[in-house]
């Protein structure tokens, strides 16, 4: 009996900090909503700055200009409230972590969030210019470039989860390396089929183009070296702290 009572307060817990989660995107979405227009002339800048000109995006559907804008704002609202949710998700898991554990969870949940907001500020400020510069540039003779608002907002959207998730990188080597899955010394001996395999997700998360590709593959790879002298530091100072409690 004590086992489905303590399960249904596990539960009733998931569902309020879900719900909290839920609330805090809820409310960074109404704070942003007035400027859902804005926001997304924002995000067009990057495509606008290197049309051709006399060109300009287009909405090839009736309900496109209203709901482009609001899909737009509802996915900026996620991205800003992840802080908020990934709070949620530590307050529902520490309880159950030893103190050595939640020594690494608060940092790793942290620097998950910042690498994160890093890679899609990489992706706007570095990626789109490039990428968009080279498409008009190679459009073909006589075609005009009017790129409709949807799809451009698909576009960049699945560029900025690409770029987001491949910046995890670093914590998800020290994740594996702190559950013993793998150590920094195997994974510098794959080093040759990472560097091959970045440049294949590279090839599959971004656009057929070799520039938002490369893009993609490079940082990802030095991620990659990061997240490696990052483990090999924490494996280190693991073993101290085993030989120091040996000892005493």
């Amino acid at each position: 009996m004590s086992d489905s009572q303590s399960l249904f307060t596990h539960l009733v817990e998931l569902r309020g900090r879900l719900l909290k989660a839920l609330l805090a995107v809820l409310v960074v979405f109404l704070c942003l909503a007035y400027f859902a227009q804005d926001l997304y002339h924002l995000l067009a800048t990057p495509l606008l700055k290197v049309m051709p000109a006399g060109t300009q995006m287009i909405a090839t559907d009736v309900a496109s200009p209203f709901f482009a804008p609001f899909k737009l704002t509802m996915v900026l609202s996620f991205f800003i409230a992840i802080p908020v949710v990934f709070y949620q998700v530590w307050g529902f898991v520490a309880p159950g972590l030893y103190r050595n554990e939640k020594r690494l969870i608060a940092p790793l949940l942290v620097s998950s969030t910042l690498l994160f907001y890093l890679g899609i500020a990489f992706a706007y400020f570095v990626v789109f210019p490039l990428a968009f510069g080279f498409f008009t540039r190679v459009a073909p003779e006589g075609v005009t470039i009017s790129t409709d608002i949807s799809s451009y907002l698909d576009f960049v959207l699945k560029l900025f989860f690409a770029f987001g998730l491949s910046f995890q990188i670093p914590v998800a080597i020290i994740l594996t390396c702190w559950t013993g899955m793998t150590t920094p010394q195997q994974l510098r001996e794959k080093r040759p089929y990472v560097i091959v395999g970045v440049f294949v997700i590279g090839m599959l998360l971004t656009p057929p183009d070799i520039i938002s590709q490369t893009l993609l593959a490079v940082p990802m790879w030095l991620l990659y070296e990061f997240g490696l002298l990052a483990g090999s530091l924490y494996q280190r100072r693991t073993e101290k702290n085993e030989t120091e409690s040996q000892d005493t």
